[in-house]
């Protein structure tokens, strides 16, 4: 069983990150390999100088980013996970939710890094995508039409719509990178804009979207993913210096 290289001790309060860092780099680095069992607490405890409770602190914040699973019994401890597509992009989502409302990333940076991501997608999408997400982006769109439907509806219908265009594109790794963009800043743009918004412009872009993609023509859907991205920033602006004047 390898040691985790120990650096010098941080303050009291930092111990357990600082334990939880040298053990999480060790995992990207490949010195500790998936399933690798992690040395015992005690272990752990000895080679970094620290109490048991600091150790199980650092475990949990491990345990919580999915880098380590622990197990009971007689082969039980701490192991190196193999982390999952669903269980990474969960995480995306959930840091780039607390990165919007906690102000850290401002409104137009969002929008311009959000629709820079889908547009890398629209040629792929427009190559790959299937009648099944056409047919998911069609409906979405009827389902945006509809006189009945909240603001709520609406929004998770935009996320959807959206959502499909990515998945058509075929590419796991830009649908990682999209997760936080789609499900995290596409509903708090929509919260920003939504009193101000015209769900008749969305649902005509979304249209012209989903008849490119379906025509197979990439430059026509990046043009209305682009008009798409200027609609929503004017929208955000007059928002916000109607929110001042008050």
């Amino acid at each position: 069983m390898k040691s985790v290289s120990a650096s010098k001790p941080a303050p009291k309060s930092d111990l357990s990150a600082q334990i939880a860092t040298a053990i999480r780099d060790a995992i990207i680095s490949g010195e500790m390999i998936v399933d690798e069992r992690l040395p015992s607490e005690a272990e752990l405890a000895e080679q970094f100088n620290v109490s048991r409770p600091t150790v199980r602190e650092a475990l949990k914040r491990l345990a919580a980013q999915s880098l380590i699973r622990t197990q009971r019994g007689a082969f039980g401890g701490a192991f190196v996970n193999r982390l999952s597509y669903s269980e990474a992009y969960g995480q995306q989502i959930t840091t780039a939710t607390l990165l919007l409302s906690m102000n850290d990333v401002s409104f137009d940076v969002a929008c311009e890094a959000r629709y820079a991501l889908e547009r890398a997608c629209a040629p792929l999408s427009a190559l790959r995508c299937t009648a099944d997400q056409l047919a998911s982006m069609r409906a979405e769109i009827h389902r945006q039409g509809q006189p009945g439907l909240s603001d709520e509806g609406f929004c998770a219908s935009d996320v959807a719509f959206h959502r499909a265009l990515v998945d058509g594109a075929g590419n796991p790794v830009l649908g990682y990178q999209l997760a936080g963009a789609i499900e995290a800043m596409q509903p708090l743009m929509n919260m920003i804009t939504f009193t101000a918004r015209s769900r008749g412009a969305i649902i005509a872009l979304h249209t012209r979207i989903a008849d490119a993609l379906e025509a197979r023509d990439a430059a026509a859907a990046d043009g209305a993913l682009q008009e798409l991205e200027r609609y929503t920033l004017s929208l955000a602006r007059d928002v916000m210096a109607a929110r001042q004047k008050r």
